[in-house]
């Protein structure tokens, strides 16, 4: 009985752990080969995309010259720092200066980002300077309606230049031109042309002889026409263009540029050198304002500043010493104003050519230099002269300034009285014989010690 027990636990207790595992075996399989399904879903990596081109942008719709080159090598670091696809300027210009120009184009030329120059708007123009840029971009595209040329070299200060000196800056301009032109296998017989001959050409004329690579209305355009397009790098590389879905990033120009930009108009150079002078005579004159000499000094550095980063003619800047020297003396000497009229025509014809440069954009406008210079030296003639005849002057304190005043009688005068004069009472007498009745107006011709002598002014006006 008891063996046959054991022996029935024996048989349950031996049959039961194969049938927990035939029950409890698929359960984990599938809960296994779900987890590992939905791990291998998570973590399968998504399908590759490349990620969205990104083209920078500069506008440079402005006279060449020192801060424009400094916006352009920011835009270009900018770009090789964020690895854009490709940098957009977008030019209107009609020129510049040759040496800004040169560092320019070679920031173009060493930027690791593709450079794409596009004359636009449709009326815009990319003269002198300007030309030079657009031929030495990676890409050269126009908008229909607008032009380049004309950038023949102008010799800055000269009339009549020497014929041999004019040649040997002609033939570096054209070396300077072939030396890019050729390597981005462009016409370099016409772009000569447009040194030599100042030609200019139109967005289709350059299109048909080869100066620029496409012409396209807008920016959207023109990167779509560029996309999947092979270009030749300026060191011979060659590179596709991937601008497909382009994200076109403007970089504006900079509050610093922005402020330069404005300071290097020579006009506002101009202005602000003759503000400043005048404000700072007039802290001269009145000593201890602080104001104006304060802002006279921070005038005249602006103005300093601006015209250090533009060609100046020193022949100019002596006649503008000349004119405030005659301005001064005119003050001192009597000369009939012929001083100082020569002055203001010294300072008239020192700002008119002060700035020496080879586009009118550049130069001092005649109409502002007339006016600063004529309003510089009438001011600066009238303040002299006030001050010189200010210090010529007799100056009369105490009682000796009450000499020719009018007094009025407190008192009758027989001949002594007292007079009222400027609030106060003081004792008088009559100059010569007679009497004077209370309330009637005496002048005061001297004093003797405390007294006034005084004569009968019956018609004055007692103040």
């Amino acid at each position: 009985m008891n063996t046959t027990r054991r022996h029935a636990c024996h048989s349950e207790r031996s049959e039961e752990p194969p049938h927990f595992a035939q029950s409890r075996t698929p359960l984990s399989s599938g809960k296994i080969l779900t987890l590992l399904l939905t791990i291998l879903f998570l973590t399968l990596p998504l399908r590759a995309q490349s990620p969205q081109p990104v083209v920078l942008k500069l506008t440079i719709h402005d006279t060449i010259q020192p801060i424009t080159a400094d916006y352009l090598q920011r835009g270009l670091d900018q770009a090789a720092r964020i690895r854009a696809a490709a940098v957009l300027i977008s030019l209107g210009t009609p020129g510049g200066l040759l040496d800004s120009t040169r560092v320019m184009v070679q920031a173009i030329e060493n930027s690791p980002v593709p450079v794409i120059l596009y004359i636009s708007p449709s009326g815009s123009r990319a003269g002198s300077a300007g030309f030079f840029l657009l031929e030495s971009a990676d890409v050269a595209a126009m908008a229909p309606g607008t032009n380049a040329g004309a950038a023949h070299p102008v010799i800055e200060g000269a009339s009549n230049p020497d014929p041999v000196l004019k040649q040997k800056i002609e033939n570096d301009a054209a070396a300077f031109l072939r030396s890019f032109t050729d390597r981005r296998h462009r016409n370099t017989q016409a772009a000569e042309d447009a040194v030599r001959n100042s030609k200019s050409y139109s967005d289709a004329e350059a299109l048909k002889l080869h100066l620029i690579d496409l012409d396209s209305p807008d920016d959207a355009s023109l990167l779509a026409a560029l996309d999947g397009r092979t270009i030749t790098r300026f060191n011979g590389t060659t590179e596709t263009l991937n601008l497909r879905n382009a994200t076109i990033l403007p970089v504006p120009p900079s509050r610093r540029e922005r402020l330069l930009s404005q300071l290097t108009n020579p006009n506002i150079a101009v202005l602000l050198l003759v503000i400043g002078g005048l404000l700072i005579y007039l802290e001269f004159n009145v000593p201890g304002t602080v104001v104006p000499g304060s802002l006279g000094t921070l005038f005249v550095l602006l103005a300093l500043f601006g015209l250090n980063l533009l060609p100046v003619r020193h022949t100019a800047v002596a006649l503008l010493l000349a004119a405030l020297i005659l301005i001064v003396l005119e003050a001192k000497f009597t000369s009939h104003g012929a001083l100082g009229l020569a002055g203001i025509v010294c300072l008239v014809f020192g700002l008119m050519t002060l700035v020496d440069s080879p586009i009118p954009e550049l130069r001092v406008h005649p109409a502002t230099a007339i006016a600063a210079g004529l309003g510089f030296g009438g001011i600066t003639f009238g303040l002299a002269w006030i001050a010189l005849k200010a210090r010529r002057s007799k100056v009369l304190t105490g009682p000796q300034a009450m000499i020719g005043a009018i007094a009025l009688t407190r008192t009758p005068l027989a001949p002594t009285g007292q007079v009222e004069i400027r609030g106060e009472i003081w004792r008088a007498r009559l100059q010569d014989p007679g009497t004077v009745t209370i309330g009637s107006t005496v002048r005061v011709r001297s004093i003797d010690g405390l007294t006034l002598l005084v004569d009968p002014a019956p018609n004055a006006i007692y103040h």
